[in-house]
């Protein structure tokens, strides 16, 4: 199903469940980019909910263009696909975290520094 994104300032009334809770309007969800975190605060006496900023910092932000780039995309595209890369950063550090954290604990397999130098560390 497509769906056609609303013009900026255009309003929709949604629910708000027993629980607090809200669905936000998938024209919504798919215009901003929404991934799995959203941000709120009060401003001039309304919830603004606007996407979560990656906690990246922009650390892989150079890398990633060039690379998009490089690939040719262009414009609208490229911002898309810039936004659903950078997204991708912080999971994908997590899983490098826990991997590290079972090879310490020996529950994962691991390399030793040779095999990892190639056994040309020289001295340290």
């Amino acid at each position: 199903m497509q769906t056609v994104p609303r013009r900026e300032g255009a309003k929709k009334r949604i629910a708000v469940s027993g629980k607090r809770q809200i669905t936000i309007p998938i024209e919504y969800y798919s215009q901003l980019g929404i991934g799995d975190e959203v941000e709120c605060f009060i401003k001039d006496g309304a919830i603004v909910i606007r996407p979560a900023p990656a906690e990246t910092d922009g650390a892989f932000a150079e890398e990633i263009l060039a690379d998009l780039i490089a690939k040719g995309y262009e414009r609208e595209t490229l911002m898309a696909e810039f936004r659903r890369m950078n997204r991708a950063i912080r999971p994908a550090v997590h899983r490098l975290i826990e991997e590290a954290e079972a090879a310490a604990r020996g529950e994962a397999p691991s390399e030793t520094l040779d095999e990892v130098f190639g056994g040309e560390r020289g001295d340290v």
